[in-house]
């Protein structure tokens, strides 16, 4: 221990363990083998420490990894995405661990290779590529890689025909690059020092990056800013934002010289999109009292809110994810109820459908394509027994076809399991939804152990969707369960309103309630639930593990952010200012420091019984630090009353993601749900 004393609104608090934030963290991001040695020392040996204990268990990883590998078609590849003269798609290879990016003549064979990630990767421990973009002229291709987790990406340009760069590498980008309409300009986003996306450029082929012309400069440290293009491709889009506010600025794509316009003016909670339709903006907004969003349209030449026209109103209740348009069609992806739908619109005369599904719970997407003069739209589908399928659907015959279905190689027999959703009651009245996988003839005597998976923040909803991995819990006796909590929009804009800020601990609350109903009704028992969730939702663990630690035989928290009030005062952090809509800024105000410090899980770990705990940390994480958790196993270690495990696993070679490779990462799944065996006593003829 090493005491740091801070007083903030006249309190003081005892960080014990301060220490083991580096004071150089923006230089481990970038080279991690600059990490002060003490603090490496403690990493190493918790790492060690982790080995040891689950030592007996990695026979068993062993087959848990076989079983995951054995559910992917390992020479997988996806549907090609026509664009003019080619149709692009990637591929994997078998035993590779990274995609491959292809394409092919639009109505003949030729396939051609323009990015072998495997042979990227070889140098490095870590290989991550991140956006790729081929030129209008389809001659040359922009793609992003990061080679330490950190989230650095660099872009490159590439001519496809030789695979030769073109271009001297553009370094620290924040992944991908927009190409205007002349086939030699390039938009991208810029870190700054403290990691956050603040500046667009312009850079054009032939010259260096530190000539690239500044085109945008957030001066809001709280705001991120980010670059894209319409359907259309006629407008280059620039988004500045945060959590709640968002700012929306375009210009000609085809005058890459030009002045970006502004959309409508930051109004602060006024979140809004922009997509391009003939001398309209078509823009999805929550203005006006919009909270689940409408869609209007505004003349090109004065786009502001004033000249807005209403064209799908605000239904509350029925929230508009995403509208995107195309030359004859209007396309937006809604959910109500908890369930996603798509609906389209013909613009010549404002006629529409939805497309229907049957299951009760289910996960559907949109794939935009390249394209705006289309009636061809994809989309995906899978549920918790449905294996993943895409679908190419007319929106003008109504047409469906399946393209796709995800292939099972081991075997996959959907009539094996049975997917329910239920409700479960929270504190308050409301009803939290609550989506199950399990294999019929499960026990509902309480015997079967349960994992119980939760997010809960940003406004991010968590699918019901296909996933082969969590078969090999369920396929050993567990209900397999997610908690769509508050937090997330599942039930709408509100749903999120009611787990952020001020009311952050209903997100907590909802996830304990819904394990509780599921002990009720006999999915499981008291000490028979292993929680699980990462980042955000590893804040979630760490606050149940405090509230209700004797529901939990385990807690699984990857890339916990538990040392929320820390990190909330730390304004040089990459992500602080721009969450502070999101958590409150306890540094400027008393409220929002009480409000956090009475639910941040590391300053309320307190001396009791724990569960047992695996966390999971990625040295180089740029959006939680390694420290979070490196501080929470170290103050639990002290303070916890009990014998049960506390273990940290520190990926040294990887940031937020962990493992780059989709072989290594189920690597990662496999220590996780070893651990959720272990402590579930579950190992007896496993392995």
């Amino acid at each position: 221990m090493r005491p740091v004393r801070d007083t903030r609104h006249g309190i003081e608090r005892v960080d014990d363990y301060a220490w083991l934030r580096a004071e150089n963290w923006q230089e481990v991001m970038r080279d991690p083998s600059v990490l002060d040695g003490d603090i490496r020392a403690v990493l190493d040996a918790e790492n060690a420490y982790t080995a040891a204990v689950m030592a007996g268990t990695v026979k068993l990883q062993e087959r848990l990894f076989g079983e995951m590998k054995g559910r992917i078609k390992e020479d997988d590849s996806s549907v090609p995405s026509p664009d003019g003269p080619f149709a692009y798609y990637t591929r994997y290879v078998t035993g590779g661990q990274h995609p491959l990016f292809c394409r092919r003549p639009r109505n003949g064979d030729g396939d051609r290779i323009m990015i072998d990630g495997n042979k990227l990767a070889e140098p490095h421990t870590y290989f991550r590529i991140g956006g790729v973009a081929h030129s209008p002229d389809h001659k040359l291709l922009a793609y992003a890689s990061d080679t330490n987790g950190s989230e650095y990406y660099t872009v490159r340009v590439l001519e496809v025909e030789t695979g030769n760069e073109v271009d001297p590498p553009i370094p620290d980008t924040s992944g991908g690059a927009v190409w205007a309409g002349d086939g030699k300009t390039l938009f991208y986003s810029k870190l700054d020092e403290n990691h956050r996306p603040r500046q667009i450029f312009r850079h054009i082929l032939g010259t260096s990056p530190d000539k690239d012309a500044l085109v945008y400069e957030e001066a809001d440290p709280g705001f991120f800013v980010g670059v894209g293009m319409t359907q259309s491709r006629a407008f280059i889009v620039i988004d500045a934002h945060d959590h709640q506010t968002s700012e929306v600025r375009i210009l000609d794509a085809d005058n890459p010289d030009a002045e970006p316009r502004i959309v409508a003016p930051r109004e602060v909670g006024h979140e809004y999109t922009v997509e391009h339709h003939g001398d309209d903006l078509i823009i999805l907004t929550n203005r006006d009292g919009a909270e689940d969003f409408k869609i209007v349209e505004a003349p090109l030449a004065t786009p502001g809110p004033d000249n807005w026209r209403e064209i799908e109103p605000h239904r509350p209740g029925r929230l508009i994810l995403d509208a995107t348009a195309y030359k004859n069609h209007l396309v937006r992806l809604e959910r109500e109820d908890g369930l996603p739908r798509i609906v389209i619109r013909q613009f010549d005369d404002g006629s529409e459908h939805a497309i229907s599904f049957d299951e009760d719970a289910y996960s559907l997407g949109l794939s935009s394509g390249y394209e705006y003069d289309t009636t061809a739209l994809r989309f995906t589908y899978s549920s918790m027994t449905t294996p993943g399928q895409v679908f190419d659907y007319d929106m003008r015959s109504r047409d469906r076809m399946l393209r796709k279905t995800q292939e099972v190689p081991s075997g996959h027999n959907a009539s094996d399991y049975v997917a329910r959703r239920v409700m479960a009651p929270a504190h308050d009245g409301e009803s939290v939804p609550v989506t199950l996988l399990y294999r019929k003839g499960t026990p509902r005597d309480g015997s079967a152990p349960l994992l119980l998976y939760g997010y809960g923040a940003y406004g991010i909803s968590i699918p019901a969707g296909f996933n082969t991995n969590c078969l090999s819990l369920v396929d050993r006796g567990f209900v397999y369960a997610i908690a769509h909590i508050r937090g997330g929009k599942d039930k709408g804009y509100n749903w999120y309103k009611q787990g952020r800020g001020a009311a952050k601990t209903n997100t907590f609350r909802d996830f304990i309630s819904a394990g509780e109903f599921l002990v009720g009704e006999g999915f499981t028992s008291r000490g028979r639930i292993v929680a699980h969730g990462g980042s955000a939702g590893g804040m979630l663990m760490g606050a149940v593990a405090n509230m209700a630690p004797d529901l939990f035989a385990g807690i699984i928290a990857e890339v916990p952010f538990v040392d929320v009030l820390n990190t909330m005062l730390d304004e040089t952090l990459p992500l602080t200012p721009p969450e502070w809509p999101e958590w409150g800024n306890p540094a400027e105000d008393a409220q929002a420091y009480e409000t956090i410090a009475a639910y941040s899980p590391y300053d309320n770990v307190t001396a009791q019984a724990y569960p047992n705990i695996l966390a999971v940390a990625g040295l180089s994480d740029p959006r939680v630090t390694y420290w979070e958790p490196a501080k929470w196993v170290a103050k639990l270690r002290v303070l916890k009353r009990d014998d049960n495990l506390i273990l940290l696993k520190t990926n040294m070679d990887a940031g937020h993601g962990g493992a780059s490779g989709r072989f290594d990462r189920l690597k990662e799944v496999a220590l996780a749900y070893a651990f959720a065996l272990k402590v579930t006593d579950r190992l007896e003829g496993q392995v």
